[in-house]
């Protein structure tokens, strides 16, 4: 076999990290070549680096692509020859129609007009390759994420690639479109198109990938023929983290107390059709020093319950109780929420977590001002020990306290809302999918610090879609599906089949008063 792309050497400097280290990267013509490594190993850089977005000059080392030496100065050069990058975050508009995102900036024109007939057939026409029945005309905004990262493929495809390289590319979709982006993958591979696949869905890469390259710390570690050398998961995780991961979650004595957090009889509505309701007549309870698990579909109705307990930031026509140490609390805002001893560590990091503009110093006293200032002014000294503390105690790796948020690798910014919200020294501590987005080795540091929170007594209530993280981590698991809670088991009982079971039996019952 031919190889498509070569990639020698290459090392990439920002100021005070080295963020690649003479990483080579081999890709041969028509195979899937899948990259892992922690967030942060230097992955998208590298793809970066390849696609022009880092021009030729910006780094040292060389790239050869069918055979010849390259110095890709734009996104443009790189995409002239076939290569075409899907960012994670996708960069389709929203408010266009689908044909007219197909050939932005690429647009099918004669004598300067744009010919639409033309544009329209040549859009059904991508859109059947990659699978989607869509007319042309339909708007971005009313697809939903698997199709929209359809279109993304299908516009590569309008600019003749040749190597199409996928960044974390199923992290958004569920299950069954997943398995048809695989699928598709698969479908171009037959076609001699090569493809590169970021992921750390290990399960993905072993049904699709014919090669692995891992990369650890800005270097690559290890590249795996998945033909001939029998690859396990074991060995592409201990690459990846450096360390044999036996146990991906830390060991925890559990210290139970009593209750401390409790919801009563909790109903909402939609917030902008009243007419549905979104939960049904929740109860859950979390006793102090305990880490509390709601597993559930998506869909289940679970972020909106720690939404809308969380100082009604979602719902309407909310009623119930919420108790805390046996009490009532008052959870009608905000600022109450938060006064009553709850916090709530968002799933959306980006745009509800941080404020990515701002440096680490800036985010961290965020939910808790009065904590930094005296006189309703900020003791900017005070700020600085008080960031430079949890940087330490949370492992938050930048080059310092000014480090930008919007720089850091996922894990690290989701330490930084976890400060945020330890600073707010809570009771209780909601977290909405802690470790999405996070690799391996950063979802054992999260972790270990929520197990030191359940240590220092305080209450957890985790949402996660990932059944092995709760319960290789909860003491108890509630099981919520189509807006009530279906089933409460110990962490004993607890089984995927277990928690899978009592979610489909409920299902269609729920309509039933």
């Amino acid at each position: 076999m031919t190889t498509i792309l070569e990639m020698r050497n290459i090392t990439k400097t920002f100021p005070g990290v080295r963020a690649l280290d003479n990483v080579n990267l081999a890709v041969r013509q028509g195979e899937i070549h899948a990259i892992c490594g922690e967030n942060g190993a230097g992955k998208s850089t590298l793809m970066k680096v390849l696609s022009g977005v880092y021009p030729h000059g910006s780094y040292e080392g060389e790239i050869l692509y069918e055979g010849e030496p390259r110095e890709f100065r734009t996104i443009a050069d790189s995409e002239k020859l076939g290569i075409i990058i899907i960012h994670q975050e996708l960069a389709l508009v929203p408010l266009l129609s689908i044909a007219e995102n197909m050939f932005l900036g690429n647009e099918v024109a004669k004598y300067g007009i744009i010919d639409w007939d033309a544009a329209f057939a040549r859009t059904r026409e991508l859109l059947a390759r990659v699978g989607l029945k869509e007319a042309p005309t339909t708007l971005i905004k009313d697809l939903g994420v698997g199709k929209q990262q359809l279109v993304e493929i299908a516009k590569a495809l309008a600019k003749k690639v040749k190597l199409l390289i996928l960044d974390e590319p199923t992290a958004s979709l569920n299950e069954t479109d997943s398995q048809a982006l695989l699928d598709l993958l698969l479908e171009f591979k037959s076609q001699g198109i090569s493809s590169i696949m970021i992921s750390h869905k290990l399960n993905e890469i072993a049904r699709v990938a014919d090669s692995i390259t891992v990369i650890r710390d800005g270097s690559t570690v290890s590249t795996m023929d998945c033909r001939t050398d029998g690859v396990s998961e074991d060995r592409i995780i201990r690459d990846m983290v450096g360390r044999n991961l036996a146990d991906r979650y830390p060991p925890r004595q559990p210290k139970i107390g009593e209750v401390m957090f409790e919801v009563k009889d909790w109903n909402a509505f939609h917030h902008l059709n009243s007419q549905r309701q979104i939960l049904k007549n929740v109860a859950v309870n979390v006793r102090r020093g305990e880490v509390v698990g709601i597993a559930g579909l998506m869909g289940a109705g679970r972020t909106e319950f720690a939404m809308s307990v969380f100082g009604r930031a979602y719902g309407r026509n909310i009623s119930g109780e919420v108790l805390m140490h046996g009490k009532p609390v008052d959870v009608s805002t905000i600022n109450r929420a938060i006064d009553a001893g709850i916090a709530y560590v968002t799933e959306d990091r980006k745009q509800y977590g941080l404020i990515l503009d701002d440096d680490i110093r800036q985010n961290i006293p965020l939910a808790n001002l009065p904590g930094i200032s005296a006189g309703g002014v900020i003791d900017t000294h005070k700020e600085r020990e008080i960031a430079n503390s949890y940087r330490d105690q949370l492992r938050i790796r930048s080059s310092d306290i000014y480090h930008k948020t919007l720089n850091l690798s996922g894990g690290n910014q989701q330490k930084v809302v976890l400060s945020k919200w330890l600073f707010s020294n809570p009771d209780l501590l909601i977290l909405d999918e802690p470790t999405r987005g996070i690799d391996v080795g950063a979802k054992f540091e999260i972790y270990s610090i929520i197990n030191k929170l359940a240590d220092e007594g305080k209450a957890v209530l985790m949402i996660s879609s990932e059944m092995p993280e709760l319960l290789g981590m909860c003491d108890r698991i509630y099981v919520m599906n189509e807006g009530r809670i279906v089933a409460e088991m110990p962490a004993a009982e607890a089984s995927q089949e277990n928690i899978m079971r009592a979610i489909i039996r409920s299902s269609g019952r729920t309509h039933e008063h």
